[in-house]
């Protein structure tokens, strides 16, 4: 009878300690634990690097592209809702932003959101968000990472606010009516990896 309640006991405290165990931690190409207010290299199924570009009719319009090469991508910086903690972890929201410090286009702010694009008719990834302050004002800011088979996908499903609707699709890509390949909310999630831009 004592073993059969300190059995009971003990798979209960580890059902608790496990519900209360942080996500994993987001790895980089190194096998890594990724850091927050670090730079990376992000890249896009292993085969393209991000930039940010003008897109649409409007110049001051900045988009978050794929370019189908190495050597010209910025490097990005996550922040998690929580500014204190040192490492990204699975399923947790952040903003992500460029790693320069301004924008050549329009003055925008570096930091990535969600936007409805007529361009693609979807809502698109563009610059011009802002940087913590989670809440109900700025649910287009926040992303989160999930693991998929060979990485990680970067999906929009804001959690900020829990007494807002909001919706969650994957980020993946689409063409645009200039041949450009963009950043959007919904079709096939794309893998990333992350590679330290000064590696220690």
């Amino acid at each position: 009878m004592k073993t059969t309640i300190f059995l009971f006991l003990l798979t209960f405290f580890l059902c608790v300690f496990n519900a209360n165990a942080a996500p994993s931690p987001v790895l980089d190409g190194f096998g890594k634990n990724l850091r927050a207010q670090v730079e990376y290299f992000m890249w896009v199924d292993s085969d393209g690097s991000i930039l940010p570009a003008a897109v649409g009719n409007d110049s001051c319009q900045a988009g978050v592209v794929k370019y189908p090469d190495y050597g010209s991508d910025q490097p990005v910086i996550i922040t998690p809702v929580n500014p204190k903690k040192g490492v990204i972890r699975l399923s947790t929201d952040f903003n992500i932003r460029f790693a320069f410090t301004g924008s050549s286009i329009c003055d925008k702010s570096n930091v990535w959101k969600v936007e409805y694009d007529k361009d693609t008719k979807q809502y698109a990834v563009m610059i011009g968000g802002v940087l913590g302050n989670p809440g109900p004002e700025t649910l287009d800011n926040w992303f989160k990472l999930e693991k998929i088979e060979g990485g990680y996908k970067l999906v929009y499903c804001p959690s900020v606010c829990s007494s807002c609707k909001v919706m969650c699709k994957d980020v993946g890509t689409a063409i645009d009516g200039n041949g450009v390949m963009r950043f959007v909310l919904g079709g096939r999630p794309f893998v990333v990896s992350f590679y330290k831009v000064i590696d220690d």
